[in-house]
């Protein structure tokens, strides 16, 4: 039975939820160095430049890799999530977590050294918000149940 809380077009035809165009735009930026690696190796001529334009230090691009994990996993989940309820279920908090461990991870490397930058502070004036509203979206988490 369909909620009454949600507008007929935010279902498709098969009476499932849609997931909000917020929710990729937050998985594209949970998944920033994925995307970034991607864009490396289709450029193969430009791809190591490109890696350490935004990464200098190679261990923090492999760090960064991890909690885009979440991320990719949910995009690969998200057109069977009916197939795998339990799991996509889980996947919220996984994602809550991931983008807590990015929200943090800025700071962190700015006490440990790193020059503040303008992309620095928007990024993690994004995922603030990414974190915020993976909390508190009322869509977002009845399309995980």
């Amino acid at each position: 039975m369909k909620n009454t809380e949600f507008y007929p077009d935010d279902y498709d035809n098969l009476g499932r939820l849609r997931l909000p165009v917020l929710f990729w735009c937050i998985l594209l930026l949970q998944a920033r160095t994925w995307v970034l690696f991607v864009m490396a190796a289709a450029s193969r001529q430009q791809g190591d430049t490109l890696l350490n334009l935004f990464y200098p230090d190679h261990d923090m691009f492999w760090l960064g890799l991890l909690p885009g994990i979440p991320a990719v996993a949910a995009f690969l989940l998200s057109g069977r999530r009916h197939f795998f309820s339990r799991l996509w279920a889980l996947m919220r908090w996984l994602l809550v977590a991931a983008q807590a461990a990015l929200l943090l991870w800025q700071p962190l490397l700015w006490l440990a050294g790193d020059p503040l930058s303008g992309i620095g502070v928007t990024l993690v004036m994004l995922d603030g918000f990414a974190l915020w509203w993976l909390l508190s979206s009322r869509r977002l988490r009845a399309c995980f149940q």
